[in-house]
Formats: structure tokens, C-alpha cells, sequence
């Protein structure tokens, strides 16, 4: 059975003083949750019996420098589901000419999948 999508959310975070790629992706998926609630579990539950942690999530986080980002610890941060979070090359780094200093920006992409139902209702 193959998983179908159902929901994407985007955000962005940064980290403006200690170029904390972590703390960035953190606050991009915070923002993202932000935008976002899923009552369906409350209507498909009791009809097809779904519940959130049947939910698959995936996250894709864009950093300028995606190694230094700790994606398991993000991961565990994650409220619902089977979550996978995988950081990629995006995002921005601005640096302050004044002073040298970087902010880093990063985007996160949320996308919950849930098991395809096909006809059944």
C-alpha cells in the first residue's frame, strides 16, 4: 500500500547571533507548525480508524551548510507521527559587512502522508 499526501507546510527560522544551523531548522519548522492544525484525525478516526501516529512525516530543511544540522534531534522534536528529517542544501547566509557577523537562514518543508485508502470510506 503506498502512502499518499495530505498535507504541506512551509516555514522559515534563523539564527541571527551564534550561526546555529540546528537552531535555525528548529525555528523553520516551528513556523511551519504554526500555519497548520489537522482535524481530520478527529472525523477519519472513528470511520476509518486512522489515527495520527499511522502518519509518515517527512521534513526537508534548507540550509547553506546541511551537515551542520542535527536532523535526529530535530526529528525527536516532531509531536505526531513516524518522522524523517533530512536537511539539504537552501536556505541563506547573510553576513553583516560591519561586523562579519552570519545569520543563517533555513526553510523547512512538512509533508504528513498517510496510508493511501483508496475508495474506502
Amino acid at each position: 500500500m503506498s502512502d499518499q499526501r495530505f498535507i504541506i507546510e512551509m516555514g522559515i527560522g534563523n539564527d541571527q547571533y551564534g550561526q546555529d544551523y540546528t537552531k535555525a531548522a528548529g525555528r523553520a519548522i516551528e513556523d511551519a507548525f504554526r500555519h497548520s492544525a489537522i482535524p481530520m484525525f478527529q472525523a477519519l478516526e472513528p470511520t476509518l480508524g486512522l489515527t495520527p501516529q499511522e502518519m509518515r512525516v517527512q521534513v526537508t530543511i534548507g540550509v547553506q551548510d546541511p551537515a551542520q544540522v542535527d536532523t535526529k534531534a530535530l526529528a525527536e522534536t516532531l509531536p505526531r507521527g513516524r518522522a524523517e528529517v533530512r536537511a539539504v542544501f537552501g536556505g541563506q547566509n547573510v553576513t553583516n559587512p560591519d561586523t562579519g557577523n552570519v545569520i543563517v537562514i533555513a526553510t523547512a518543508a512538512i509533508e504528513a502522508f498517510l496510508p493511501y485508502q483508496g475508495d474506502r470510506t
